[in-house]
């Protein structure tokens, strides 16, 4: 019995284990959507980095979704890319989102980099800083 309750427990980070690289993919989903409650579904906190946002210290999960649904308002997108997926350390991943939009009423297309930083936590990747680079 105890060998059972030691695997168990022992498995569990495993069985909910995903690759950064389908962290990624799941982001790109959330952000083509406008979902901002997917998009930091499990982050406990979040830096972000876009305008209206103070860079300066990390958010609440509903704080920091309150403000990427005000971003993402007004725009209409057209695309969004996984670029680059790296984990630069154990237990930390970088992924570029490469994203085409117009600004509703525009027809001008505009192109930005959304720079993701996750975190390895309880074996599921998770975001912890989003930056925005025009």
């Amino acid at each position: 019995m105890k060998a059972w309750l030691l695997l168990l427990v022992l498995g569990a980070p495993l069985a909910g284990q995903s690759s950064l690289g389908e962290a990624a993919e799941q982001a790109r989903r959330a952000w083509l959507a406008h979902d901002a409650a997917a998009l930091v579904a499990h982050s406990p906190s979040l830096v972000l980095q876009i305008p209206g946002a103070d860079p300066s210290s990390p958010l609440g999960r509903a704080q920091a979704a309150e403000l990427l649904s005000r971003y993402f308002r007004p725009a209409e997108e057209r695309g969004t890319a996984v670029g680059a997926v790296r984990e630069v350390e154990p237990g930390r991943g970088f992924v570029e989102l490469e994203r085409r939009y117009v600004v509703a009423g525009t027809r001008d297309e505009r192109r930005e980099t959304v720079f993701l930083g996750f975190r390895l936590l309880l074996g599921r990747w998770v975001l912890a800083e989003l930056r925005s680079e025009p």
